[in-house]
């Protein structure tokens, strides 16, 4: 039973990392030089972060991180999000927190006085839109229940967690409380696996999160096949379907599969140039989505909003968009 309170003053609060992309365009000379397979994503240590930032030169620089992602772009399209993640009070630390401020997402997370530096994830993107990221993770997993401002879940129609975080214990509690707290109020819980490495590590813990916590899913092919152990993504959306009442799988170029109530609908991708960058594709794809929920839409139509923000994005260099999010939005469903 819930104990549903005030209506909410925000529409998405997202926990999650708080990272700055490092973008930088490159050829593939250089990740053969580096030994970094195309298109993978990497775990490195703070040496070897520093040492690649160095030789970055055309460098772009944001706040980064799946769900910090997300929730500028919900505040692009006129939504209130607040962001909770750990920075250290850095010169990385000060770029993500007046960068995401800068979107319009509240984030007031105190930033740590000592241990790791900053997260960072440095992304190069060739000239086939792959991008190669190598990712340390430093201050960002180091998130504890005392960090999260209750009040500030409360106020949240949706939580919005993401499924990188499982990987540290702390930051596991800080979910499960959050999700508890955000249940007891009456709001709704959503989830981004993240990573297919991620989800395979944690992989009865991640079902158990999804069973008792979760009311909408974002997975993509490979992540969702991982969850539920099988190679076939329709035998793992019927598991999905016994687990979640609201899912969206997203299946790269060929668009996104949305669950809802236990039916199936296929939401076509939304072709709007050329693809030079796919950095966010799925993190605006949720985004999207979410603000489209916060707004009281029908499932298929925040997953068609979804689609046109992820179809934007990738005609771009990095994850913040350059274009007026809002009307093309507008232009797209009204036509």
């Amino acid at each position: 039973m819930t104990n549903k309170t005030t209506d909410p003053s925000l529409d998405i609060v997202g926990i999650g990392n708080a990272i700055v992309d490092v973008l930088t365009t490159t050829d593939d000379s250089l990740l053969e030089k580096l030994s970094f397979n195309k298109g993978s994503m990497t775990l490195i240590d703070e040496k070897k972060a520093k040492e690649l930032y160095e030789i970055t030169t055309n460098r772009i620089q944001r706040s980064g991180g799946s769900v910090a992602n997300s929730l500028a772009c919900v505040a692009q399209l006129g939504g209130k999000a607040a962001f909770i993640g750990r920075v250290k009070n850095d010169k990385l630390g000060e770029i993500f927190t007046e960068e995401i401020s800068r979107t319009g997402t509240i984030f007031k997370t105190p930033p740590s006085s000592d241990g790791p530096s900053t997260a960072r994830c440095l992304i190069f993107v060739t000239p086939d839109a792959q991008r190669t990221m190598c990712t340390y993770l430093g201050a960002s997993v180091l998130l504890e229940p005392k960090d999260i401002d209750l009040s500030i879940v409360r106020e949240a129609k949706i939580l919005y967690l993401e499924g990188y975080l499982w990987d540290n214990p702390a930051a596991k509690n800080a979910f499960i409380k959050a999700a508890e707290i955000a249940k007891s109020d009456g709001r709704k819980v959503a989830l981004s696996l993240s990573d297919s490495f991620c989800v395979s590590r944690h992989r009865e813990s991640f079902i158990k999160l999804v069973e008792d916590h979760i009311d909408i899913l974002f997975a993509n092919e490979d992540e969702i096949t991982t969850l539920y152990k099988t190679t076939s993504l329709s035998t793992a959306i019927e598991e999905l379907k016994k687990n979640c009442d609201l899912g969206a799988i997203t299946i790269g170029e060929k668009g996104s599969i949305l669950i809802s109530n236990g039916k199936e609908i296929k939401i076509d991708p939304c072709m709007i140039g050329e693809a030079i960058d796919t950095t966010g594709a799925g993190d605006l794809y949720a985004g999207g989505f979410l603000k489209g929920l916060a707004d009281g839409l029908t499932p298929e139509i925040c997953a068609e909003i979804g689609s046109i923000c992820a179809g934007q994005i990738v005609t771009q260099l990095g994850s913040r968009c350059n274009t007026d999010l809002l009307n093309l939005i507008n232009s797209h469903l009204e036509s």
